[in-house]
């Protein structure tokens, strides 16, 4: 077992795409999982009540989940704890600091998690005003059995920190297929035993063993216990400093989304499981390409702002940007056109109805919209934690949040809930385009030019490849039973396979950059005993 773990941990990742192509490879077995959980949750259930009630009891304990865990982790932990890993041979003080960490988020979220637990009640009907009561008893119960899940969340975050400073992204990566894995065991077992609450102990089951898996990658690079509290450590004080903004910018996030749970709870039934069930399939690419290229970025991005190379620094946003808008378009375009497909594939069977399916359907076609912002989005905020800004991502968010709720309180007048994926849309690009000015006014150029200059490219090839798309799922439809399964599936796999290789063609007939170094790395990975690389090509992440 330890020299398979210590196998695993060797390939430690030395250029940002490197890291992303093994991020991005978990997180699609991930991803895959959690379509697969969805669509065991769609067919049990189907759009209705009884998804309302656990996506509605979630929404409290992943509060706690995000602001601590993401707090922690992505604003202060990281590149303090990266800081004394490099500052020192024998990192003693890094280990100390990370086990002080972790006791803090011990003591502090057991005490968080029984207080929210206690108080159910009285906060669950502030977010869910449309519930009756019985709906409501149920929500609580689920609540209460879920806020387990953002304290072995919060205690993962510490270990999966360590990987991502070592640049160990494997088991770190490995950590959310584990996470969706209990949940679907919840699903496919203990729903027939306890109903809805076997749903909530799946999810603290998916966490503990999110947690577990990270343990001894840590353990192997160096982590060891220790029962201390250093409250007065200047490190655990800067770590605290640097979180709150961070944990405030969550914070409005994350109470947006218990605004729209609020707002969609007033509407007909199942309009929360709509929002939610769309909203998770637009995060599959999101969680592929934007968080995997900012995961794999944000180690290099922190190490270039502490040594004040602002060149590199500009220039790995400048090429990530550049890469994670190569991969996002075409799956927008697919997302897009093929949205209907989409849905009916993963969500359509067993209780979810077609009526379900076209709501679904129109508001994954809004959230498309904005998929190029909501991945780039992750790259943008880490940019500012990197120069150990906290607060800029805070206020971007609050003002976002305002213009969604405002607009949500608006479109759904006309749209109804396909209106609040509108209305997240527009105010995802709005933050993306605000942190992009502001970011550009405190470090200056950021290679935009070569940006334009690929998007131009990439634009091209995408809208050859929606034409292509349209025309072809038209031409084969007659040709399949659309009534079933696999006739729905062939129709969407073929127009997509086919756009795909219409977009890579023009994209290498234009010499797209992104598509040159996407072929060299293939190359060198498939066949590297006979690879030589062409004068010219620099391999994206490298700068």
């Amino acid at each position: 077992m330890t020299t398979l773990l210590e196998k695993l941990l060797s390939g430690k990742s030395t250029t940002i795409i490197s890291a992303a192509v093994i991020v991005a490879a978990a997180s699609l077995a991930s991803r895959l999982l959690g379509v697969l959980r969805d669509r065991i949750l769609a067919g049990e259930f189907g759009a209705g009540s009884e998804l309302d009630i656990y996506y509605a009891a979630f929404r409290l304990p992943d509060l706690v989940y995000s602001l601590i865990v993401a707090g922690a982790l992505s604003a202060g932990f990281i590149p303090i704890f990266a800081e004394l890993v490099n500052g020192h041979k024998h990192p003693r003080n890094a280990w100390r600091v990370a086990n002080g960490v972790l006791n803090i988020l011990v003591v502090g979220l057991a005490i968080l998690c029984a207080l929210l637990a206690i108080f159910a009640p009285w906060i669950i009907p502030v977010i869910t005003p449309g519930f009756d009561s019985e709906k409501l008893e149920l929500t609580i119960l689920l609540s209460r059995i879920m806020f387990l899940s953002p304290f072995f969340l919060g205690l993962s975050a510490v270990f999966g920190g360590i990987l991502q400073t070592y640049k160990r992204f494997i088991l770190y990566s490995f950590a959310p297929i584990f996470y969706n894995v209990g949940i679907i065991i919840g699903a496919l077992f203990f729903v027939d035993i306890w109903g809805l609450k076997g749903l909530a102990i799946g999810v603290v089951i998916g966490a503990f063993l999110h947690m577990a898996v990270q343990i001894p990658g840590a353990y192997i690079l160096g982590w060891r216990y220790q029962a201390t509290m250093p409250w007065q450590d200047k490190n655990i004080i800067k770590i605290g400093k640097m979180m709150v903004p961070r944990v405030m910018s969550l914070a409005v996030n994350n109470i947006n989304l218990i605004i729209i749970t609020a707002i969609a709870s007033t509407l007909a039934a199942g309009s929360i499981a709509v929002f939610n069930l769309a909203n998770n399939l637009q995060y599959f690419p999101i969680g592929i390409i934007g968080f995997s290229f900012a995961i794999a970025a944000f180690p290099t991005i922190s190490e270039f702002a502490a040594e004040k190379s602002w060149v590199k620094y500009k220039k790995a946003f400048s090429n990530t940007v550049r890469d994670i808008l190569f991969f996002i378009i075409p799956a927008s375009v697919i997302f897009l056109l093929l949205r209907a497909q989409i849905v009916r594939v993963v969500l359509g069977y067993g209780q979810f109805t077609w009526e379900d399916t076209i709501l679904t359907a129109d508001a994954l076609a809004f959230f498309a919209l904005s998929l190029f912002a909501q991945s780039i989005l992750p790259l943008l905020v880490r940019m500012f934690f990197a120069i150990k800004d906290t607060t800029i991502p805070f206020l971007s968010a609050f003002v976002s949040v305002l213009l969604n709720v405002i607009l949500s309180l608006w479109l759904i007048n006309y749209f109804g809930v396909v209106g609040l994926a509108l209305a997240f849309s527009i105010s995802s690009i709005f933050n993306v385009v605000l942190l992009w000015i502001i970011l550009r006014a405190k470090v200056g150029y950021l290679y935009e030019y070569p940006i334009i200059r690929s998007l131009y490219k990439i634009s091209v090839a995408a809208l050859a490849m929606g034409l292509v798309i349209q025309v072809s799922k038209i031409v084969i439809e007659p040709f399949l039973n659309m009534q079933k399964f696999w006739g729905i599936f062939t129709q969407g796999a073929f127009a997509a396979i086919l756009g795909l290789l219409v977009y890579g063609a023009i994209c290498l007939i234009l010499r797209s950059p992104e598509m040159l170094n996407f072929k060299a790395s293939v190359q060198r990975r498939l066949f590297k005993k006979y690879y030589k690389p062409k004068e010219g090509i620099d391999i994206a992440g490298k700068v």
